[in-house]
């Protein structure tokens, strides 16, 4: 059967050259590229995964039985888009790739995602490409910059920096000590980082009482498993990722602590410092099915594509980049991207934005000094739709992070790519607070709660700090039941009751805790038979709001009677 489908494919190809007809859109932009090179990286993006009917029925059910428990628990808890699995997870058509391999064609990347194959090709395959009626469109892979830390400096030791030693105003500046001391660390969460590669021998990774966990990790331009510094690597290939997984998960107490500090981590080597384009888009993507398909809850990145874009393109639904962190976040992954390092002015007309800083539910991430100012190299929006970027702030000038060469010493780094991971560390740890939270809900809350809203009730309308430095432990306190909404948003819309006025859904109160003490005893029992009667003004000791304190409202006390829980 495939044997006959590839015949009857391939006639159609001879046909459709013969009569000068085209079945794929092909990007003028690979004509050019091809005038000046002998051969290009392409996508090559395919018309369907060639399935219809029971056939493809049977198909996604097979699907939803190969998803991870991992990664299948989370679509479950946080998926947006429709059921569990989609067309998206289906592979691309084995009778397709065949058709492409008869024509010289070998795939670098092939994504489920896009359905997609990328390729480097030059004019002639091109040409035979383009008139196979499976191939949908061809376009060039765009290449990407690291937005690499504007300055470094090494650190020297705290003296007496309590817990978090020289991370401590990083944290602190975000809400996430105060979150921390809650019981969110990241425990159970799996963090994904896109970058150069990472050297795992620093101290702050090997402290034998707390040792750093790798669940998964994939070599993207050299296809291994490892993501360590490699034989032909360049002496920096390493630097840029190291020293962001130290930002996230260094433990070594009272000299650096990372914002998740107790998450797990998969690690995607796909950025590649020898080349002036450090990183291109397949294997941005690849990584990013890669993180989804091994449990990953949070996915974080600092490139920025801009080659062959232009403005118009950051409309959050064109650029590749952009395209596959859309897919993610529908599949409930929360992505934090970097905004850039390339300035910002006043007028709200200009941009310096690049993908996948574009993208409609990732979180762009700009920066700040230590003392909440903004950083002059941040990078501004908006989208080319309106959308704000960057959306949230973090502490990116003189962050503190482990040294990536030398295993016992720690140093400064600034970029939003250093800030960008700090507000990664407090999504981990709020996915762990409220695991029921999808990605719309988790930007909404820290948006909220964050400073600029928190003073204004908006945005910026220069889009240079979005809506402010985000507050980790206040957005968690916003929403004491874990339903995703607002707690004032519950009890105005009659979700939750809130008898005592205090903007508190009773359902998070120990109702009959009247003293406080987070005790319920005699003292409580007393307070209700002291206000016996009719209520008069606030009546707290009305437990059960009728009106009166009585039998009720004492049986409250007494079924309650011991700590709160």
């Amino acid at each position: 059967m495939t044997i006959r489908r590839t015949c009857s494919l391939t006639a159609l190809s001879v046909l459709l050259v013969a009569t000068g007809v085209s079945a794929a859109d092909v990007d003028p932009g690979v004509h050019r590229r091809l005038a000046e090179v002998d051969t290009t990286k392409v996508w090559i993006h395919l018309t369907d995964k060639d399935l219809a009917g029971p056939a493809l029925d049977a198909a996604l059910a097979a699907a939803a039985e190969t998803l991870s428990p991992r990664t299948a628990t989370r679509r479950a808890q946080r998926r947006t888009a429709p059921g569990l699995v989609d067309q998206h997870d289906l592979p691309v058509a084995p009778a397709y790739l065949d058709t492409l391999a008869r024509l010289g064609v070998e795939p670098v990347v092939v994504s489920r995602w896009l359905n997609a194959v990328s390729a480097y090709v030059d004019e002639a395959t091109l040409g035979a490409i383009g008139d196979l009626p499976f191939v949908r469109a061809i376009e060039l892979v765009r290449r990407g910059e690291l937005v690499d830390p504007v300055s470094s400096a090494p650190a020297a030791l705290p003296l007496g920096g309590g817990f978090y030693g020289l991370a401590t105003t990083q944290l602190e500046q975000i809400g996430l000590p105060a979150l921390h001391d809650t019981g969110a660390t990241g425990a159970g969460i799996v963090v994904g980082i896109l970058d150069t590669g990472f050297k795992r021998d620093h101290e702050a990774f090997n402290n034998p009482d707390h040792p750093l966990t790798i669940v998964a990790e994939h070599d993207f331009i050299n296809d291994d498993p490892d993501t360590g510094p490699e034989p032909g690597d360049p002496s920096s290939q390493h630097r840029h990722g190291t020293l962001i997984l130290g930002t996230l998960g260094a433990y070594m107490p009272g000299t650096l602590v990372g914002g998740a500090y107790d998450a797990s981590f998969i690690l995607c080597k796909t950025e590649d410092t020898s080349d002036e384009y450090q990183g291109e888009e397949d294997f941005y993507v690849a990584a990013l099915e890669f993180i989804e398909a091994n449990g990953g809850d949070v996915a974080t990145s600092s490139l920025r594509y801009t080659d062959w874009y232009t403005d118009d393109d950051y409309d959050g639904v064109t650029a590749v980049t952009s395209i596959g962190v859309n897919i993610a976040t529908s599949n409930g992954v929360f992505c934090c991207t970097s905004v850039g390092n390339s300035g910002h002015d006043s007028n709200p007309a200009t941009s310096n934005l690049g993908a996948p800083a574009d993208a409609l539910e990732v979180i762009s991430v700009g920066a700040v000094e230590s003392t909440g100012e903004i950083v002059g190299f941040s990078s501004d929006g908006p989208t080319a739709d309106g959308r704000v970027k960057p959306e949230v702030l973090a502490q990116g000038s003189g962050t503190y992070t482990v040294d990536a060469d030398v295993p016992d010493e720690y140093r400064t780094a600034s970029g939003t790519s250093l800030s960008c991971p700090l507000v990664a560390g407090a999504v981990a740890c709020l996915a762990q607070a409220q695991p029921g939270w999808t990605v719309p809900q988790m930007r909404d809350l820290l948006f909220r709660t964050a400073s600029y809203f928190e003073a204004f009730g908006t945005f910026d309308p220069l889009y240079v700090e979005g809506y402010g430095i985000i507050d980790a432990a206040a957005a968690n306190a916003l929403d004491c039941n874990g339903n995703g909404s607002p707690d004032d948003e519950d009890i105005a819309g009659g979700g939750s009751a809130d008898v005592d006025g205090d903007g508190i859904p009773d359902e998070c109160q120990c109702g009959p805790d009247i003293d406080g003490t987070g005790d319920v005893g005699f003292g409580d029992l007393l307070a209700v038979i002291s206000a016996w009667g009719p209520c008069t003004g606030s009546c707290v000791q009305d437990l059960d709001g009728s009106g009166d304190v009585g039998f009720a409202d004492l049986l409250m006390v007494i079924s309650a009677w011991g700590p709160c829980a």
